[in-house]
Order: structure tokens, then sequence, then C-alpha cells
């Protein structure tokens, strides 16, 4: 029998103010009831003026009786009341606003408040977001840089190390020994994602491999480095070789137009010209390829098929990103970096900074998340050939 609305409204009332602030997440598993009920019922006490109702969290009207209060530390509201926690990504970037979710979610569970931050495509674009934020009173930063080229990077390391709040790194990982190398962050093990791409490859037979890949971000230089470092060492690879995926894939001109990574092109369209995969893998003997990012890797399938290349009979194919990659006509098996357990991870580490408790202040972390192949059969096997017969 359905429990009546009211005597779960009185349910509610009794746990939120013999406890203090509770969790709807919480309250919904201790009612047996969805979370959606919950919320309704929270809301429908709110407006009644019976409690009080904040981002996931339900208070009573007046503080429960108990022992007195510690106070806690300077910029740290236990019941969430305080600054909001300032959430810092780029517009228009569907690979971090998974892990933009991923942090929301931990965030709103804890009763805490966000701001939101769209870094427009501008270089130095998050530095007045970050300092609107702290003037408007943020107590923490869960932020992940554009980074488009090394130079924008550095240019970020000086200020960004002195906010003067907690702040976690999400998906970025610093160059070592810069001034941000002691900051927290957590971030997919690119690594890892890349020798899981080459491994299923060459577990398939396949010994010449081009990588097609971005240049435009950290996780593209990544990708980039890490190819280059396993390709070369593998017993299995033959013969490799990296090109750009793209002619927008390259980063943006440092100030003066100046190029800011010494040996790449200087960022402009006409130094990067339109990538002819069909003749490059004919011009190698390449049987497989491994593409950086999903929207790229599905366009570079298309573009095969035009030049009579199917994907997987002719040319093996892994994705890196799995955003898109399932979508096309083609489903690419891909590298699936972990996006909301990044953000999860983040938001994480920032509320136990934000916490007070014993260790808060404890040494920096810097997490790494491993991330895993989606097997979806755009790579297959190499068929050795028939001997020919008289």
């Amino acid at each position: 029998m359905r429990e009546p609305v009211e005597l779960r409204r009185q349910r509610i009332l009794a746990v939120v103010e013999s406890r203090g602030a509770v969790k709807v997440s919480a309250l919904a598993d201790e009612l047996a009831v969805s979370v959606v009920t919950v919320r309704r019922d929270v809301e429908e006490l709110a407006r009644a003026g019976r409690l009080r109702r904040g981002h996931g969290v339900a208070r009573p009207v007046r503080d429960p009786a108990g022992p007195p209060a510690v106070p806690a530390p300077r910029g740290v509201d236990p019941a969430g009341e305080g600054g909001a926690v300032a959430l810092v990504v780029p517009e228009r970037h569907s690979y971090l606003y998974e892990t933009l979710h991923g942090a929301r979610t931990v965030l709103e569970e804890a009763g805490i408040r966000i701001a939101l931050y769209l870094a427009p495509q501008s270089a130095d674009a998050e530095r007045p977001l970050v300092e609107r934020a702290l003037a408007d009173g943020a107590r923490g930063l869960l932020i992940a840089p554009r980074w488009r080229n090394v130079l924008s990077e550095e240019l970020d390391y000086g200020w960004l190390a002195d906010t003067g709040v907690p702040t976690v790194l999400m998906e970025r990982r610093p160059r070592p020994g810069s001034t941000l190398h002691a900051l927290d962050s957590v971030c997919s093990d690119h690594w890892y994602g890349t020798h899981l791409a080459v491994e299923h490859l060459v577990s398939l037979g396949h010994r010449r491999i081009v990588l097609a890949a971005r240049d435009d971000s950290p996780t593209a230089r990544t990708v980039r480095a890490a190819f280059a470092q396993i390709a070369a060492a593998h017993p299995g690879v033959d013969d490799w070789t990296v090109v750009l995926s793209s002619p927008d894939a390259v980063p943006g001109p440092g100030p003066s137009g100046a190029s800011p990574v010494p040996g790449t092109p200087s960022g402009s369209r006409a130094d990067a010209p339109d990538l002819d995969l069909a003749e490059l893998l004919r011009g190698r003997g390449a049987t497989a390829a491994v593409l950086h990012g999903d929207v790229d890797a599905l366009m570079l399938v298309q573009r095969l098929a035009e030049s009579g290349v199917q994907v997987p009979r002719d040319c093996s194919v892994v994705a890196y990103d799995d955003v898109v990659a399932a979508l096309g006509s083609t489903p690419l098996t891909a590298v699936a970096p972990p996006r909301a357990e990044i953000g999860r991870a983040a938001a994480e580490l920032l509320l136990h900074r934000l916490s007070g408790e014993p260790g808060a202040l404890g040494p920096v972390r810097r997490t790494q998340v491993l991330p895993e192949l989606k097997v979806r059969g755009s790579a297959q096997a190499i068929t050795p050939a028939t001997p020919a017969t008289n």
C-alpha cells in the first residue's frame, strides 16, 4: 500500500529537524522512494515554510539542538551556504562538458552552489573569468583551461598557481617542474589510452600504422607524443607515422604571430592542407589508423570510402575520444577516456580540500584515471593472402 503523501512529508521533516542538512538522495534511499518524489516533497515543504531547500539538500528552518558547532575554516560552509565553487571550461567543447556534468553531480549532492563560466576561444580567456569568480566570493575552483598551444599554457602558470582558493585542474597535466606541477589535478592517462589502441591493432596483425591526430590541445599533444614513443619501441610495429588529422587541428599562433611550438606549423589553415589519408595509407603500405578526435575520425572514414577504401575491410580504424565515434555509419572502435569520472574525482578532491577535516591540507594529489577501449568492429584481423596455385 502506498504511503500517504502527508505521512511521507512528516517523516522528511522529522529526519531533517533531527539531523540538520540532509541530501535529497539520502532521503530518497531512506524513504524508499524516488529522488524526484522527495525533491517534489521538499519543494512543497519549503514553499509552506516548514523547511529550507538548497542545491540537492533539505535543511531545517532552525538549526537542530545539539552541541555547539565547531567553527569551520575560513571560506568553508559545511551547510553549503557559503561562496560557490566556480567551474571554468571552454565553450563548445563536448568532450569537457561530460567532465563538467560529472563534477556538477558531486557538488550538487553535497549541497554546494555552482557558478559555471564558459571560456570563449580567445587567448587568455580563463583569467578574467576566474578573477570575476573570486571577486564574487568563489571558495574553490575546478578548471579545464583550453591551452591550445604550449605558450598559452605557460602564460597561465603564474596567475593560476596563485588564486588563493583550493583549485583542481581537470583533464590537464601541467609541464613537470612548472609552477603548476604542485597543483591538484585529475587527468586521463592518455599514454595508456594510446597504448590500448596500438595493442589492439597489433593483436589483429597490423604492423604498419598511421596516427592522424590533432595538435591543438593538451590531450592531442599527449596522444601524439605517446603514439610516437609506443610505436617506435613496439616490436610488433614495422612502420608508423604521425600526421595532422585536419587543417584546423593545429594550435593558433602566439603573440605577434610567433609559432609557439618549435618545428610545428604557425597555425594558419594554409599551413595544414587537407589530409589525403587514402593516399598516405597506400604510400606507406599501412593497414590501420588511429584517429584523434572523433569528429575528424568520422570525416576521415567518409573520405576513405569516397576514395574506395572501406573500413574495416581495407583499413582498420581506432578513434580516440569516444564522444560520437559510435554514431557513424561505421561505428568506430574507440579509446574512451573516463570523462565524467574525471569530473567526479576532481569535485571530490576539491570537497576534501574545503572540508577542514584532518588531512584536508595534505600533500598535492595528481590523479590519473585509465581510459577503456570500446570495441565496435571498425578494426579487424588481417587475413593472410591466399597462395597462388597453378
